[in-house]
C-alpha cells in the first residue's frame, strides 16, 4: 500500500515552529512525504524527521529563508533493516542575507537494509553573512548494508560560513571489546553504541515529553520490539 503527505508551512515575522515526523508504519508500505517550508525575518524553525519501522520512504524538504535573520535546524534520524530504504533529501535555499541553517542526519542501518541522504544547501548571490552546517552520520552495522550519501554546497555569495561533510563507518571494535571486558555481553554492547550514536539528534527536541517516549521507542527498536504489535498476525 501506499501513503503520501503534503505539508506547507509558512512560518512568519519572530515565530517560533517546531515540527516533528515520526514514522512507524509496516514493511509493506510505501510512503512519499513533502515538507515545504517559508520563513519570515527572525523566525526559527526546528524540524525533526524520524523513521523506526518502514517499508520504502522518501522524505522530502525544501526550506527557503525569505526574511533576514532566520534560522533553521533540521535533523534525521533513522533506524532500518531487513529490506527496509530510506531516502531524506533535502534543499536549504538561502535567498536573504544573515540566516543560519544546521542539518544533522543519522542511519543506523542493519541486515540488507539501504539508506540515501541528497542535502542540498542553495546560498544565492544576495545571501551574504549566511552561516550553514550540514552532516551526515551514517553506521552500517552489517557488511550487507548499503549507504548512499551526497551532501552539496551551492554558493555563489563570498562572504559566508559554510562547511558539510558526511561519513559512513561501521561499530568500533576497540569498544566492543572494551565493553565486553567489562561483563557486557556483545548483543548489549552493539545496542548500547547504537542507541548512543542516534541520540545526539533525538536529544535536539525541544519537546521533553516527545523526547523521552522516543529514547524508549529506539531502545524498543534496537532489541527487535517493534517490528511485531501485539496481537497482530500480519507481521508472523
Amino acid at each position: 500500500f501506499l501513503s503520501t503527505q503534503v505539508i506547507e508551512v509558512y512560518v512568519g515575522e519572530n515565530a517560533h515552529l517546531e515540527l516533528n515526523c515520526l514514522e512507524e508504519t509496516h514493511f509493506k508500505n510505501t510512503r512519499v512525504s513533502n515538507v515545504y517550508i517559508e520563513q519570515q525575518a527572525n523566525s526559527r524553525v526546528n524540524h525533526n524527521v524520524i523513521t523506526l519501522h518502514n517499508g520504502v520512504t522518501r522524505n522530502r524538504l525544501d526550506l527557503v529563508f525569505k526574511g533576514e535573520g532566520a534560522e533553521c535546524h533540521c535533523n534525521g534520524c533513522v533506524v532500518a533493516d531487513k529490506q527496509q530504504h530510506v531516502d531524506n533529501n533535502t534543499l536549504i535555499d538561502h535567498q536573504v542575507p544573515h540566516c543560519t541553517s544546521n542539518e544533522l542526519y543519522k542511519y543506523v542501518l542493519d541486515d540488507h537494509a539501504v539508506g540515501a541522504f541528497a542535502g542540498r544547501v542553495l546560498v544565492r548571490q544576495e545571501a551574504q553573512k549566511t552561516s550553514s552546517q550540514e552532516t551526515n552520520q551514517n553506521l552500517c552495522a552489517a557488511k550487507t548494508a548499503r549507504m548512499y550519501t551526497q551532501p552539496m554546497l551551492e554558493i555563489y555569495a563570498d562572504d559566508v560560513k559554510c562547511a558539510h561533510g558526511s561519513t559512513v563507518g561501521q561499530l568500533n571494535d576497540a569498544a566492543l571489546f572494551y565493553m565486553q571486558q567489562r561483563g557486557i555481553s556483545l548483543k548489549e554492547a552493539k545496542l548500547l553504541l547504537e542507541f548512543a550514536f542516534v541520540n545526539e539528534v533525538i536529544d535536539k527536541m525541544e519537546l521533553e515529553p516527545l523526547r523521552d517516549r522516543l529514547h524508549h521507542l529506539v531502545e524498543k527498536r534496537f532489541r527487535g520490539e517493534l517490528n511485531k504489535c501485539e496481537g497482530c498476525q500480519l507481521c508472523k
